[in-house]
This record gives C-alpha cells, structure tokens and sequence, in this order.
C-alpha cells in the first residue's frame, strides 16, 4: 500500500477529496468542542465529523473560523437525524445546519441512520441530491445501511437517472460504520468496495474495550505503540478513514501518532476475527 501521511487523502466518487484520518466529535459536550477540536487542527487533523444529533456542529465550525486554517483545507461532515427522515425533514435539517455554522459550504452530509421507510430513504436521499446540485453541499452519502438499505439506494439512483438525467441521481460518495476486527462487516466493506464507496470507521478503538485482547496487546508490545495505535492503524491499513473521539488532548494526540509503523501481513491476519461484536447501536440490521 501506498505511504501514509497525516496529510493523506482519498479521492471520493463526487471528484472531492476526504482526509484519510478523521476527529469525531460524538458526545462531545458543546462548551468543550470548540477547545478540543482546535486542539485537534494544531496536532494535524483536517477532517472533524459532527451531526445534526451530535449538537455541536457550531463549536465545530467555530473551531474552524478560529483555528485561520483555509476552509478549502478543513473537511467537515454533518448528517441528517433519524428522526428527521424524508424530503421536507431533510431540506429543514440541511438548512438548519447551515443557520448555525455559517459556513458557506459543508463538505459531506449523510444519512445518519436508514430508519423511517423506504420512502423516507429516498425522500432524505432526494434532498441531498439537491443540495449536492444547488453547490451547498459538496459530497453526500449514508451511514448504518445495511447491504438490503445500500441495494435500495442503488436502485433508487438509477431510477433518479432514469427519469432525470445521467448523474442527476447523486453518489454514494462514503459510507460510515462501526468498523473494527470485531465487526469487520465484509458484505458491506466489499459492497463498497466494489462501487468505488470510501468506507469510514467509527468506533474504530471499539471505545477502548478490547484493548486487553491478547492480540491487541502482543502487537503494542511488538510496534512499541499504544492499543489505540495497533487499531487505528489496522484501519488505516484495511483502507478505512476511521474517526477516533477523543477530548483529552494527549490522546488526541496519540490517535494522530499512526505514520512511523506498518503492521505486517502476519499482524493484519491475526487481527482477523469472525466474530460480530458492535460496541454502539447498529442500524444495519433494520428491516423497515
């Protein structure tokens, strides 16, 4: 695989580019984010993921302002709440996100969850589309989809084109998931894969709850690095962008600290694991 660099990037379906490292900011308290995540852009990071569920996308985008970094340098992701599928839901979320950050642009908004119906999917979907046309919104896709969620889009792309236009249906630029050895997801991640789709990893330390596996802790002895390290660079190495949540800066650090080891084709196989383990809830398997 090709070297990797705090600084490196994959080029999505939408012809954007999205940094190959994240900063998630799940319940990041509001009065904290802007702290953290301006800690965060001065160790490197230049990708934060927010949420419109998350209620800290304005410190986020304060951070942003605050931290005199071009924006055009920033990579900065919201999604729409589950509870707030469908068209009209979609429009008022995408709008509210824009009332409270003031940024000009968003770089990736997403489908947070595949709940609500076939028809609030592709309602959802529809005014992402749109957003991603009037230039509001730069790159869009979907989280917690399920391979039967994912193959329901797909169709619903192609009937967008269809009716449409070619490219008037949008792409699934990135798709985002828990991932990690204990929930590697190979239907999705090779459904993506072979649809050009950037996978991103949340949970991708697993919230710290494996890092006495006996695996986990002979290859940190090995590479001279932390658990947390082992596991961001696994998925580093399975060609995820994985979005470690930290608010303590030495940690923050220390998630950024991935680029002076490789683990081995021996290290990546013994990571391998069959078990289906999420840490977080898991939508994937919602059948409405």
């Amino acid at each position: 695989m090709a070297a990797l660099s705090i600084d490196s990037k994959y080029k999505m379906l939408s012809g954007y580019e999205i940094p190959v490292l994240g900063y998630g900011v799940y319940q990041t308290p509001a009065d904290v984010t802007e702290d953290v995540t301006l800690h965060a852009f001065k160790t490197g990071y230049r990708h934060v993921d927010s949420a419109r569920g998350y209620r800290n996308e304005q410190p986020c985008a304060d951070a942003m302002r605050k931290s005199l970094i071009p924006r055009g340098e920033i990579f900065f992701t919201s999604k729409v709440p589950p509870r707030a599928m469908g068209y009209e839901q979609t429009k008022a979320s995408i709008n509210s996100s824009f009332k409270q950050t003031g940024l000009d642009y968003i770089d990736l908004y997403l489908i947070h969850a595949p709940y609500g119906g076939k028809e609030a999917r592709n309602g959802a979907w529809r005014a992402l589309v749109e957003a991603k046309q009037a230039g509001l919104i730069r790159s869009i896709g979907v989280s917690n989809y399920g391979v039967h969620h994912l193959n329901e889009l797909e169709a619903y792309i192609k009937e967008m084109e269809e009716r449409y236009g070619k490219g008037r249906g949008g792409e699934i630029s990135v798709g985002q998931w828990e991932l990690h050895p204990w929930l590697a997801r190979k239907d999705i991640v090779d459904w993506c894969t072979e649809r050009g789709v950037i996978c991103e990893a949340y949970c991708p330390i697993v919230r710290g709850q494996r890092f006495g596996e006996s695996v986990v802790q002979e290859l940190s002895r090995k590479h001279q690095k932390t658990p947390a390290q082992v596991l961001l660079r696994w998925s580093l190495q399975k060609g995820f962008v994985p979005l470690p949540k930290s608010v303590t800066p030495a940690r923050i650090e220390e998630n950024a600290n991935l680029y002076d080891f490789e683990l081995s084709a021996e290290d990546m196989k013994a990571l391998e694991t069959s078990e289906y383990s999420p840490c977080a809830w898991d939508p994937t398997t919602s059948t409405d």
